[in-house]
Parts: structure tokens; sequence; C-alpha cells
């Protein structure tokens, strides 16, 4: 699928920001499997070394260690460079909440700082990582790009103004973009650690350990859960597209179907229970509803799918059985 479309890659020279994190690695290991020239800039703040250990001594590679709220780094990552996929960010609404600031300094003047180096060197197209909390507090189900509401965290705010900033650097500069907003992207190399981990891996790493998941509210928020090698092939389509309408829009990224967590913890302990049967009888727990939560995600994905040619390969079943069998050899 889109095969011949993605060669056109080869020998391209591809920057790709944020490129030991999650989604940037997995884009850095594709990009090289369809001889690309990769260019990786990332400060490791949330990237993480191991990430990049299947790439780091492939010769098209190149990692840059630096921050991308320093201009210079960014033209140096950006000199010569065909097209750049922009995943660097500081992600989490819970994060933003507790400090605004450094989100706001990365996620925002970072970005304005790659969208200026990307206008100087003069880069074919500058693919973005947007998000789904630009939705905000819209009570639209599905949701339409072209219909949002008022962002209900910081980092809904940062993500707003990417898209904002990108559609002038398009108009004043014509420097050709497209945003990608991501809904709950999961897969592996997903961080299961830390006080921001994403839910699913958060959740299977506990299930592993015989700990109880603890699910925010009564369970019947649901997300549009989105497996990793559909972001990958939106990533492509957007930099490989000659479709001239589809360029300088934003473009919902997803399955274009919702899974609530009780659901997504019974399937959970459904696939983990294959590898230790012991897992079904884990309990599971509920705290209170997070501040900054939406309580429904569910993307309509027919913009895509009409002027990208977007055809996504995994719904949530298939993916999570990837992202289990992923977990259970390489973090057991």
């Amino acid at each position: 699928m889109h095969k011949e479309q993605f060669n056109q890659l080869s020998s391209s020279k591809i920057l790709v920001t944020g490129g030991a994190g999650f989604i940037g690695s997995n884009l850095c290991e594709k990009l090289l499997e369809l001889g690309a020239n990769v260019i990786c800039l990332d400060n490791f703040s949330t990237g993480k070394r191991e990430n990049l250990f299947a790439v780091i001594n492939n010769p098209n590679f190149t990692l840059i260690e630096g921050d991308i709220r320093n201009l210079e780094t960014c033209a140096k990552a950006s000199k010569g460079v065909n097209y750049i996929l922009h995943q660097a960010a500081l992600g989490s609404v819970p994060r933003s909440l507790k400090d605004p600031i450094t989100t706001n300094e990365v996620n925002v003047s970072g970005f304005l700082n790659m969208l200026v180096a990307a206008r100087d060197a003069k880069v074919k197209r500058f693919v973005y990582a947007a998000s789904s909390s630009t939705y905000g507090d819209s009570e639209n189900l599905p949701k339409v790009e072209d219909v949002i509401g008022k962002p209900l965290s910081p980092y809904a705010i940062t993500k707003y103004v990417n898209e904002l900033y990108a559609d002038i650097f398009k108009s004043a500069y014509d420097l050709d973009t497209i945003g990608l907003r991501y809904f709950n992207v999961f897969g592996r190399k997903q961080d299961p650690n830390g006080a921001y981990a994403a839910v699913i891996p958060k959740f299977v790493i506990q299930l592993m350990r015989h700990e109880s998941p603890v699910i925010n509210g009564d369970g019947t928020y649901s997300r549009d859960f989105t497996y990793i090698d559909n972001v990958i092939q939106m990533n492509l389509l957007a930099i490989t597209s000659e479709n001239k309408e589809a360029v300088n829009q934003v473009y919902n990224t997803a399955v274009g179907d919702r899974t609530n967590l009780l659901e997504l913890t019974t399937l959970l302990k459904e696939y983990l229970s294959k590898y230790d049967p012991e897992i079904a009888e884990v309990d599971i727990k509920h705290g209170p509803n997070r501040a900054g939560d939406i309580p429904h995600s569910l993307a309509s994905i027919e913009k895509a799918q009409t002027l990208l040619g977007y055809e996504p390969e995994f719904e949530i079943k298939k993916g999570l059985k990837e992202a289990v069998d992923w977990y259970w050899k390489n973090l057991k």
C-alpha cells in the first residue's frame, strides 16, 4: 500500500525533530528502511537513547544532540534538508498544568524556531505533530477538522498556536506545511514509566507486575486509540502527497473508532493473560477524573482518506495485540 509513493523518499534528506522519542524513533526507522538520509534532532529530555539503538550505526543516520529552543541548532539541523517531520514537543496535559512556562517555551517558541529554520533552509515541506487536544470543549462527535472548541489546558493552547503559526508561514513566506492532529497514539517503544506515561503502556506494565491500574473516573471516558503504524503512514503520506489540495491543511490522525477505558483494560488483561494467566485476576481501581480531560474523543478520518489516501491498517484490537507482544518481549 502506497509503496511506490513512499519509495520516492529514497535518498531524500529528512530531519526528524524529537527523533529519539516514541513516535520520532519509529519514524526514523521507517525512513531509513525506505532509503532516506535521516537527521535526528533531540535533547533527550523525554526521548531515550535506547530508542535509537536500531539506527545509531546506520551510515544514513545522523544524530544532532540539541534543543529546538535554540535557533542556531534548528538552523544547523535543517541545512540541506528536503523535508522536516517535527515531532519534538513537551506532551501531556497534566505536565502543562503543572509547568505551563516550559511547555510554552518548547511547544511555541521551539516550534517557531523550527518554522524559521525550515523557511530559511527552503525545505519542500514541513510536517508537524498537532494534537486532538485542539478540539477543546467542542462536544461534536466525531471531531471534524474545521470545528474546534476552546482549549482546556496550556498544552492544548500551544498545539493550536502551532497551527496558527503554520498557516501564517504559508501565507507570509510560502512554506508548505501539514499538521497531523494525533489522537492517543500507542505502540512499541512508548515509555510505560514516569509521572506522565500514557495510559496504555502504563496499564500494561502495571498488569505485568500484577498491580491494579487506576482508571480516572468511572471508565466510560473514551478515546480514539491509534496504533503507531497508522501514524507513520500519515507522516509518510503528508511528505509525499502530490495533491496540491492536500497541502497546508491539518488532518486528524486516528482510526475513526473509540474505546472506553473499561473496554481497554478488559482487552489488555485478555491479551496479557495469554502470557501470564494470573493477570486475568488483577483488579481495576478507580480514581477521580483528571483536570483538563475531555470525556470523549472520536475522529472523523474522512478528510485524510479523501485528500491523502489514508487507509489505517490497525484498528484497536490488532494494534493492542502488537503492542502487548512488544512490551512482553522487551520489558519482561
